[in-house]
């Protein structure tokens, strides 16, 4: 396989030619070899590595996890209890943010719930957005002080 310039390697890859270039500034890939008019120049093994950041994007790590998980590897001689360790402390970290994904989509489920949606003015969806209090407190208010809705759940 021929080099490629920066759009080729981006094709190949999946990754845009920004993240690339996103990439090689926080030094999660090194910078590739230019020519003499300066343009990016990519070899398989650097196209290969960018696949793999972006597998490791699309599942949600982050850059500095990324780097580990590249070097890691990049190291044949690792135990892979480290990376099992770095994917475990991951779903962790999954699992908390999709815990904190329902809980807001439970609160706004509710707060569309009580909104009437009709001509009048209040609403309990922007009168919670416009409380000083967190949403998750000002919920239990609306909840305490609206009269329950037929069919409706307690929160």
């Amino acid at each position: 396989m021929q080099a490629m310039n920066i759009g080729q390697a981006a094709k190949a890859s999946g990754v845009s030619t920004k993240m690339i270039r996103h990439y090689e500034a926080v030094g999660l890939v090194p910078e590739p070899k230019r020519t003499d008019s300066g343009y990016r120049q990519y070899n398989a093994a650097e196209v290969h590595t960018l696949r793999f950041i972006r597998q490791a994007r699309d599942l949600g790590f982050s850059i500095h996890k990324i780097g580990e998980l590249v070097s890691l590897w990049h190291n044949r001689k690792r135990p892979s209890r480290l990376v099992k360790a770095l994917a475990e402390a991951h779903i962790q970290t999954l699992e908390q943010k999709a815990h904190e994904l329902l809980a807001m989509k439970s609160t706004l489920e509710h707060l569309v719930h009580c909104c009437h949606g009709d001509d009048r003015p209040e609403c309990p969806i922007l009168e919670t957005l416009a409380n000083d209090r967190p949403v998750t407190a000002a919920r239990r208010s609306i909840v305490r002080s609206l009269p329950p809705r037929k069919g409706s759940r307690g929160f």
